[in-house]
């Protein structure tokens, strides 16, 4: 697995757990493929206001966006052989997408939650790795399984919000 961090102030320590992070997430979601990059963002308002309004015609800041490169649903079997195009041709990894993540808005979430900014941060990438890979929110029952399946890895951590 890879993962690429587009940061100039992320600690190799902080890199380290967020690696462990998907790592985990990648395995507790059943979609255990080893050869796959994920390429982490940190943005400010102005950036992630901008992403989302191009991307998703939403003209607000938010706390984080994914952006899968392949379509998928959780619990998919995938082959990576079958997915040519969307291969690395230098590490020979399937693209999973982008995180993007708003560092202005994960401090207010933290402040707002009353957890550490770390947990945020943790949080938005399993959050938003899950949605490269297919999960999401759009009604209750699928935010349940994401939700649950995202608490299931923080708590590997001690990063639920009762640890904090």
């Amino acid at each position: 697995m890879i993962i690429q961090f587009n940061d100039f102030a992320i600690t190799k320590k902080f890199e380290k757990l967020i690696y462990a992070l998907i790592k985990t997430a990648n395995k507790y979601s059943k979609f255990n493929q080893k050869k796959v990059q994920v390429d982490v963002s940190f943005v400010d308002s102005q950036r992630i206001r901008l992403l989302n309004k191009e991307q998703r015609n939403v003209d607000k800041v938010t706390d984080v966006l994914s952006f899968p490169t392949l379509n998928l649903k959780p619990l998919t079997k995938i082959k990576i052989k079958d997915y040519k195009d969307d291969i690395d041709p230098q590490t020979k990894h399937l693209m999973l997408g982008d995180i993007i993540i708003c560092n202005e808005v994960a401090k207010k979430n933290a402040e707002t939650y009353g957890h550490s900014y770390e947990r945020e941060i943790c949080y938005l990438v399993v959050h938003g790795f899950l949605h490269l890979i297919g999960y999401d929110h759009e009604n209750e029952e699928d935010k349940k399984i994401m939700r649950a399946l995202e608490e299931s890895v923080l708590r590997k951590y001690k990063l639920t919000r009762e640890e904090q």
